[in-house]
């Protein structure tokens, strides 16, 4: 049987892994180790946090390892390692959101019925909404930003509603991506993790060999295929490690939380943004934003007092991923689509009785990297990019054409699926 590499555990990695298994024997290279949940207690952190112990975001490293920050100069870009990747910090959301793939004539319809078919996406976590988030429910449909629930990658009989979706679930109820492979012949399937890819070997327009780290050591192994998923910043580096190039066209989703205070409001407790509001180029949520939570002065008041909507929002894709540096300028389009959403918080937020005043906004961060290695119509077919040896194929967020401002694991997986067929496709 030919071997095929998939460089990355997260969503497109897995998706990819398992899409190419029984044709290829895959072997999935992940730099991080199998994830493990936040495993300190909240209530410990917020009495350092009040003491103002905590004052740069790069400290929740060596606490939670899993979990590692970037700094771009305007914003922290967050981002994880591990089997899954990121979508252990993620909050869940199953959305599908493939319109600028489709604008290029890529059709993801058939990725997204097999998805369907295995991957848990519910909406069931409704019938648990706190009244407050039922209230705010209410003030979204009353100023007419038509909110939706939200579909969540979960089993949400297993959800003990305690909020932590983004520092891993300890319950078993948030489904990651690592759990594609479950059902994966383990003769078919060999997965290696703590092993960090420094960069391709290639003769002629093949890639040769993949060269890692593990334990100190340098790996080097040989594949038929190699696919590259390992996330809107690995994939590039890897690629730039590897002499070629991609363009400098990062972008990164950004959040802004406009919060208040709110006696008993328990958002900590809840379930991450159970429903949104699709707005021109940004989404409206409520969610608690830990990271503000733990390094903003702004928020330092109990945890269970903060009432909190987010503005995700899609950026100009003006920032650039460097061997040791990432690099994201926000424009002014890209402040004013946020002002745009802070208008709408205000908004809501009024009609549920906070005034502007009362009101303060939480550390801008990013955590949806990507478009590095843009798709275009001419490419958009063959799902291959010219600059790329023959058997080498990317497959996650890069290949995005723009910012979607939206959660894109779903989309992400479904690409990466579309990806592996073409190349299984193209190297027959």
């Amino acid at each position: 049987m030919r071997e095929a590499i998939v460089i990355g555990a997260g969503a497109g990695g897995a998706a990819a892994a398992r899409e190419l298994a029984g044709t290829y024997h895959v072997t999935l290279l992940e730099q991080g180790s199998a994830f493990k949940p936040f495993g300190f207690k909240l209530g410990s952190f917020e009495r350092m946090r009040m003491a103002g112990l905590f004052v740069d975001p790069h400290m929740i490293t060596p606490l939670f390892p899993h979990m590692h920050i970037s700094n771009m100069g305007s914003m922290p870009l967050v981002w994880g390692t591990g089997l899954g990747g990121t979508t252990n910090l993620a909050t869940g959301n199953a959305i599908r959101y493939d319109g600028p793939l489709r604008e290029l004539g890529v059709n993801l319809d058939e990725e997204f019925a097999e998805l369907d078919a295995i991957v848990p996406q519910t909406t069931a976590h409704q019938q648990r909404w706190s009244h407050l988030t039922r209230e705010t429910y209410d003030a979204f449909v009353a100023e007419g930003l038509d909110p939706v629930v939200m579909p969540k990658f979960m089993d949400a009989k297993r959800c003990a509603n305690c909020g932590q979706c983004v520092l891993g679930c300890r319950y078993g109820a948030k489904w990651t991506s690592d759990r594609l492979l479950d059902d994966v012949d383990p003769a078919l399937l060999t997965t290696l993790a703590n092993h960090r890819v420094v960069r391709l070997e290639t003769i002629g327009n093949q890639v040769a060999s993949v060269i890692c780290k593990h334990a100190g050591k340098t790996v080097k192994l040989h594949a038929d295929l190699v696919v590259l998923a390992a996330g809107g910043v690995g994939t590039p580096r890897v690629l730039e490690a590897s002499g070629i190039s991609c363009e400098e066209s990062l972008f990164t989703d950004p959040v802004l939380c406009v919060a208040a205070p709110w006696p008993g409001a328990d958002m900590h407790r809840e379930l991450p943004m159970p429903f949104a509001s699709q707005r021109n180029g940004y989404i409206l949520s409520p969610y608690f934003d830990y990271l503000s939570f733990f390094f903003d002065g702004k928020w330092r008041m109990p945890a269970g007092d903060i009432f909190s909507l987010m503005i995700k929002f899609a950026d100009d894709e003006d920032g650039h991923v460097g061997r040791r540096h990432v690099r994201e300028t926000l424009t002014e389009h890209d402040y004013e689509t946020a002002a745009y959403g802070v208008n709408d918080c205000l908004r809501i937020m009024n009609r549920m009785g906070i005034h502007e005043e009362e009101t303060f906004f939480g550390m801008l961060n990013a955590g949806h990297p990507g478009g590095t290695l843009p798709l275009t119509r001419a490419n958009a077919q063959s799902l291959h990019d010219s600059r790329l040896p023959r058997n080498l194929y990317v497959a996650d967020s890069s290949l995005f054409p723009r910012s979607m401002g939206n959660p894109p694991i779903l989309t992400i997986m479904a690409l990466a699926k579309k990806v592996s067929k073409a190349a299984i496709a193209a190297l027959a």
